[in-house]
């Protein structure tokens, strides 16, 4: 494994779990490809963690998510985003039991297919 990987760390009773940002990221661009009205993640330059689309930077206190997204023409934007916010947050919070402080919503373009 790589040595310069973040982990956040969920202390527990019988010892603590470490869980990777790069995972994090990658529970957030699955659940992002869930919402009706996404056409895909847009390719950006990860900045300390990240998959296709998604940058995420997690301290103590919870993450700070970012996804940058082509939505599908016909799609209201406000909508598509609020859920896009809704999804990342349950699935990072239910899978991880991490919180979430934000998920910033980046459209960067329209899809016409």
């Amino acid at each position: 494994m790589s040595e310069n990987k973040e982990y956040m760390t969920h202390p527990e009773e019988l010892g603590c779990i470490h869980i990777s940002e790069e995972v994090l990221a990658s529970l957030a661009a699955g659940a992002v490809a869930e919402v009706e009205g996404v056409s895909g993640l847009m390719n950006v330059a990860p900045k300390k963690s990240g998959t296709r689309g998604v940058r995420l930077v997690a301290d103590e206190e919870g993450a700070v998510v970012d996804v940058y997204i082509l939505i599908r023409y016909g799609y209201a934007i406000p909508e598509v985003a609020g859920k896009i916010q809704s999804a990342v947050s349950a699935a990072i919070e239910s899978m991880t039991g991490f919180a979430v402080k934000a998920v910033n919503v980046h459209v960067g373009g329209v899809s016409f297919q």
